[in-house]
């Protein structure tokens, strides 16, 4: 039989947790989450059904997912982040990562990944984590690392009679040189853009560089050295940037500015972009394939967009968003996100289990 000592503490601790219940209800937090999708498309109800589950775990916590436009995002955020009612967590590319890191905007995130055993912080690939370290500390989890690519239309190429990118690759002929004078014949025969910019973002200046760099690096060129030197003047980088130039104003065959030109509708043969953009493609009313990238005078470029979950220094929920971004990243739900966005769980890209999740 329980003593009635015992039965006090079971008594105690019951009305403990009431009281903390009701705490968590009369105090509710509202975490706001700022991302550039919509919340109402299939990967924006995703992040809304892992929302819920976590709101459903810890009591009296709600996530507020707040959409800012792509192209808005880098500029909008710090504007949010100084005001009065700053976000709590977010999503933040590769490209600002190193001044973000280093500027003590973003909260470290260490103490709660490391401590957890079931998180297994190793099967991160520490490769993907480098831009989110400053030493021991780790201020972002990447949720996609994503290799550019080529996306081409298929049916685009047979019909002027030009090889298409797997032919080329087949034959040891998939150069930027090839390719140029495949789409420049796309252009003047069958009248639409052969290659569109990396997302079609070219002149709107938020995806210029993801155009540019892989070229520059294909001829041995970069942007800028180890010593933050600027190396586009370099013979390399300009042997690249020609290339570039002669596509849009000689050959024409990248969008002109002021055009406008849409992969997905049969107006251009090839689009540059990553794995998500072939999500558009399910339905589509041609035939369609990847390739990577082509070869330039120096070989093949790998490059690889990335974004990452952080939580902001500024947040007052701090500790909520940090477990809250420990949540989106654990294995269970990096495979579910790994439907839209290429993971960095070793574990989920050894297996087939990223085919499974992701069958287009």
């Amino acid at each position: 039989m329980i003593s009635n000592k015992k039965r006090l503490v079971v008594l105690f601790f019951t009305l403990m947790l009431m009281v903390i219940n009701v705490a968590a209800q009369d105090n509710p937090i509202v975490l706001r989450f700022t991302l550039w999708i919509p919340v109402d498309s299939p990967r924006g109800e995703l992040f809304a059904e892992i929302a819920e589950e976590f709101s459903a775990a810890n009591a009296g916590v709600s996530i507020q997912y707040d959409y800012i436009p792509f192209a808005d995002y880098t500029t909008t955020l710090p504007l949010q982040l100084s005001g009065s009612n700053p976000p709590d967590a977010g999503w933040l590319t590769e490209n600002v990562a190193p001044t973000w890191v280093q500027s003590g905007i973003l909260a470290d995130l260490s103490a709660s990944l490391l401590a957890d055993e079931a998180y297994d912080f190793a099967d991160l690939a520490p490769s993907a984590m480098e831009l989110w370290r400053s030493g021991d500390p780790i201020f972002g989890v990447p949720f996609s690392t994503s290799p550019f690519l080529l996306i081409y239309n298929r049916d685009l190429f047979e019909a002027v009679g030009v090889d298409a990118p797997d032919v080329m690759i087949e034959n040891g002929a998939y150069t930027w040189e090839n390719l140029a004078v495949a789409l420049k014949t796309i252009r003047e025969e069958a009248g639409v853009a052969g290659l569109q910019s990396f997302n079609g973002g070219l002149y709107s200046g938020e995806r210029v560089w993801h155009t540019v760099i892989p070229l520059v690096r294909a001829y041995g060129g970069d942007a800028w050295d180890a010593d933050n030197t600027c190396t586009l003047n370099s013979p390399e980088s300009v042997a690249g940037l020609q290339v570039f130039h002669d596509m849009i104003f000689t050959d024409r065959s990248i969008e002109a500015p002021g055009e406008v030109v849409d992969f997905y509708t049969g107006s251009a043969a090839v689009l540059m972009g990553q794995l998500s953009g072939v999500g558009p493609l399910a339905e589509a009313s041609f035939d369609w394939d990847i390739a990577p990238l082509p070869d330039g005078a120096a070989g093949r470029a790998s490059v690889v967009g990335q974004a990452a979950f952080v939580v902001f220094n500024n947040s007052p929920n701090r500790d909520t968003a940090i477990e809250f971004v420990k949540f989106l990243t654990n294995k269970e739900n990096t495979l579910r996100i790994a439907r839209y966005f290429p993971p960095i769980r070793v574990s989920v890209l050894e297996t087939d289990v990223l085919l499974t999740a992701n069958p287009t």
